[in-house]
């Protein structure tokens, strides 16, 4: 199967990741998959919720698409007691890798919330929000070292998400809508830099799939993360 923008069975999408995009949150990046934008901002509170230990701190992640954001225009959450289902379950992912990544006793009495915004989705829009998420973290990380609040950084691995599938019976890396759209199987992969997985999210959306299936869908996922990963390090200058 020939895939409509000529990529390879494993090569990811382009991505682009502007730093500092907006001007006052602690942390920010816009990151671009192909035509997936994603508006990942960290914000910094000095308090966290009730159920966190004295002395540590805490990382969550809120996820919304803009009424444009798809080809039709979705409603706007305008109730936030009421999160739709879909982005209920996309912004518990987003937390729980974020906060793989992170030493909450490190952090001290605080609370990072990433808000990931999508501003066009063309497929992968929750593994986009995870890697542009974790960069967000880490500048907002950095500036509280920077200003003094910490000694160090309390981030401890590199984060990054990406997507896999199966669209006729091909197994592909980085699904974009025309091939999701299609795809019997779906897969989404967190992993950090030593190659550990922190989520793990395989659907037959058209088809049951294989251990097999499943193992090189989890290795294309690898491939793709370790790139992103490295692009991470890139971005953040190699130190945390």
């Amino acid at each position: 199967m020939k895939r409509s923008d000529g990529r390879k069975f494993n090569e990811l999408r382009p991505v682009t990741i502007t730093t500092d995009f907006v001007k006052f949150a602690e942390g920010s990046v816009l990151i671009q998959c192909g035509d997936t934008k994603v508006l990942c901002c960290a914000s910094v509170e000095d308090r966290t919720p009730p159920h966190v230990q004295p002395g540590c701190g805490w990382v969550t992640a809120e996820y919304s698409m803009l009424p444009r954001a798809n080809r039709q225009r979705s409603r706007r959450d305008v109730d936030k007691l009421k999160v739709p289902g879909r982005s209920a379950e996309i912004q518990r992912l987003i937390g729980r890798s974020l906060r793989a990544a992170v030493d909450m006793e490190l952090l001290g009495e605080r609370t990072i919330t990433v808000d990931c915004d999508v501003l066009q989705g063309d497929g992968g829009t929750r593994t986009a929000s995870v890697t542009g998420g974790f960069i967000a973290m880490a500048l907002a990380c950095r500036r509280l070292v920077e200003d003094g609040y910490l000694g160090r950084s309390p981030i401890r691995h590199y984060v990054a998400g990406i997507s896999a599938g199966i669209v006729e019976d091909e197994a592909m890396l980085d699904l974009q809508y025309s091939e999701d759209s299609r795809a019997m199987v779906d897969l989404n992969c967190v992993m950090n830099e030593l190659g550990e997985i922190i989520e793990l999210q395989g659907t037959g959306e058209g088809r049951a799939f294989t251990l097999r299936e499943q193992q090189e869908l989890v290795e294309l996922c690898a491939k793709g993360n370790r790139e992103l990963i490295a692009k991470e390090k890139e971005i953040l200058g190699g130190t945390l």
